[in-house]
């Protein structure tokens, strides 16, 4: 499914398409995220549920704007603790120039929509409260869910996509998303970082 939106932003000449990621997107997308993130993006504590696994089906969106690559959200497949699979949010990013436009709450609404449309029944993330929480997030009900590191438990929040899906989660997040193929033991993801 393609998104198509106009934005009115005085910087944006092209129209905004919010669109399944793609393999001719991975160099633009990794630029993107380490100019948000910065170079040390890669030792946050919800990389250690994303390395080595791909994204949830239909779940990797990107904005353009003509033929340039503006934002990126991505959604994983996790466990919090046994028997009670959620996804994770993240990382989103927003190209900088153009951060106040309204490209992060089209990606968040696009795939917070999907997930619900794809039968998933929660979401996590780790994040800044005060911008997740107008998309339903909250730190209510993460209490007894901890991360495989450090992480602020006022940014560890949720969001029910079926009412009651948090209530009692308690335990381990952990990945259960497919691993990232691998050629004669050669892991894809980390080529495609090199090459980017």
């Amino acid at each position: 499914m393609t998104v198509h939106v106009s934005l009115k932003d005085p910087v944006l000449a092209d129209p905004i398409v919010v669109r399944d990621e793609q393999l001719r997107d991975i160099a633009a997308r990794e630029t993107l995220l380490d100019a948000a993130f910065g170079a040390d993006r890669s030792e946050k504590t919800s990389e250690r549920l994303r390395e080595g696994r791909l994204p949830a089906d239909r779940l990797a969106l990107v904005a353009t704007a003509g033929k340039h690559l503006v934002g990126t959200v991505r959604l994983w497949n996790v466990t919090l603790g046994p028997d009670r699979p959620a996804l994770l949010l993240g990382p989103l990013a927003v190209d900088g120039a153009i951060r106040s436009s309204g490209i992060g709450g089209l990606l968040m609404r696009e795939a917070i929509g999907r997930a619900r449309d794809e039968g998933h029944r929660a979401i996590i993330l780790v994040g800044d409260e005060p911008y997740y929480r107008r998309f339903g997030f909250a730190a209510a009900r993460m209490e007894r869910l901890w991360m495989p590191g450090p992480v602020e438990r006022s940014r560890f929040l949720g969001l029910d996509l079926v009412p009651g899906a948090l209530d009692g989660a308690r335990g381990l997040v952990s990945p259960t998303g497919r691993d990232v193929p691998r050629l004669q033991d050669l892991d894809l993801a980390e080529a495609w970082r090199r090459a980017a």
